[in-house]
């Protein structure tokens, strides 16, 4: 079985829901989820700092970065990766597809 047909697709928000440059968090099947959008494209990550156990859609977004509330630590919410101290572990990413407005979260 691949990946692609073992992913569930999950009905996360609107895309209006997500105001452009900005994040918001969303329970997507018991999941804590943060979505952003940023130039027109949606992101999603797990919305817990892997660090400290801050919700990241309280943090604040910049370009493609979101800072940690708790500690300042950024993570490039593309690919999840830790971008400076005191993060050292990646956050999880998620696919995303847009369909009829809705944001569709695979997990």
């Amino acid at each position: 079985m691949t990946e692609q047909s073992s992913q569930q697709w999950c009905d996360a928000a609107s895309v209006e829901a997500i105001p452009e440059d900005d994040v918001i968090g969303v329970e997507v099947d018991g999941k804590d989820l943060a979505l952003y959008r940023v130039d027109g494209q949606v992101y999603a990550t797990d919305n817990i700092c892997t660090h400290g156990h801050a919700r990241l859609c309280d943090g604040f977004l910049e370009g493609h970065e979101i800072e940690c509330p708790l500690h300042q630590g950024k993570f490039d919410i593309r690919d999840g990766r830790a971008m400076c101290a005191p993060l050292t572990v990646d956050v999880r990413t998620y696919p995303i597809r847009i369909e009829g407005g809705r944001v569709f979260v695979a997990l």
